[in-house]
């Protein structure tokens, strides 16, 4: 006879990509929901992120799509403007700029041209990022630059927790949703928070609290700071890590608050120095707590080149736990 009993295990370990494929099982049991893109059907997506959903879900909500970037994010598009809730992927962040014109001058300006008439509630997944030895066209951070646009949300989730949870949330958002994943992370595994059922998309959060510095960034790039942060430790540097997690809007009352405990700054962005998301946040932080800073804010980004192949090349462009080591202690000096 067999004898159920209440299981005492831990919570099974699951993946980045595990976590982002049952949020999309979960999101499709509503019916206005559909997942297209290239590749997303029988090959499981570029990335395995939706490997089985077909089988689960069928053709009609799972839709693989020709290499048209433009027409499947603008029919994404259409089918939010009809009442659908469409969830696209685009294979790289490369290749959505075909798709720049969709996102920018229809996705992003239509509620507002409209008179807010008329809501665009799409959702946008694309990897980001370097560091698998992909070449340029496939490993760049272009996240910035859609943070630039007003009208849609910015999203890179860090964490399982937020790469579980995140999606619910901006299907639920009325306006466009871009989401972010870094490459680097969906092999990443670990175990889920039993306790968190949801998130918002518009706080930043403290992944490790510190008195002596901000280490500010996000995505990628979180898991290098947190390593930073263990080597400072040795050295008695206490490193507070900040993960933005939403790029657009940014929470400036967490970035703030922290720099207002610690004085000093440090931001981590994959992405090219010039222009970027980092030079908007060192902005900022001048603007609003210069009289709280003890030293110049620090910022740790690629390389201004393309992202090389070459494995020793690649590491050499991209910031790493040893530059950022570098800044902080640059910072608190």
């Amino acid at each position: 006879m067999n004898t159920r009993r209440a299981s005492t295990k831990a919570p099974p370990p699951t993946t980045y990509r595990e976590a982002l494929r049952e949020a999309l099982r979960e999101a499709l049991h509503d019916e206005r929901v559909f997942l297209m893109g290239e590749d997303v059907g029988r090959y499981g997506g570029c990335f395995g992120v939706s490997l089985g959903l077909l089988e689960e879900f069928g053709p009609d909500r799972i839709r693989d799509t020709p290499l048209s970037e433009s027409a499947f994010v603008g029919a994404g598009i259409g089918a939010a403007l009809g009442g659908m809730r469409p969830v696209v992927e685009i294979m790289t962040v490369n290749f959505s700029l075909l798709a720049l014109d969709q996102i920018l001058n229809n996705a992003a300006t239509l509620l507002h041209m409209s008179g807010g008439q008329l809501s665009v509630p799409v959702v946008i997944r694309m990897t980001t990022g370097a560091g698998r030895q992909l070449g340029a066209q496939h490993s760049h951070s272009l996240e910035g630059w859609y943070a630039h646009i007003p009208g849609i949300r910015v999203l890179a989730p860090a964490t399982l927790d937020d790469a579980r949870h995140m999606l619910a949330a901006a299907l639920a958002d009325p306006d466009p949703v871009l989401i972010f994943e870094h490459g680097s992370l969906y092999n990443a595994a670990g175990v889920l928070d039993p306790t968190i059922e949801a998130v918002d998309l518009d706080s930043a959060a403290v992944r490790r609290p510190g008195k002596d510095v901000s280490v500010i960034t996000y995505g990628g790039s979180l898991s290098k700071a947190m390593a930073a942060a263990d080597i400072l430790s040795g050295d008695g540097i206490s490193a507070e890590v900040l993960d933005l997690r939403a790029l657009r809007p940014l929470d400036d009352a967490t970035v703030m608050e922290s720099v207002g405990r610690t004085h000093r700054a440090v931001v981590v962005d994959e992405a090219w120095r010039s222009g970027s998301l980092a030079a908007e946040i060192s902005a900022r932080i001048t603007e609003q707590v210069f009289y709280e800073l003890d030293a110049p804010v620090q910022r740790v980004c690629s390389a201004e080149v393309p992202i090389p192949y070459a494995r020793q090349l690649e590491e050499a462009a991209l910031p790493q736990p040893a530059s950022i080591v570098d800044a902080v202690r640059l910072a608190v000096s």
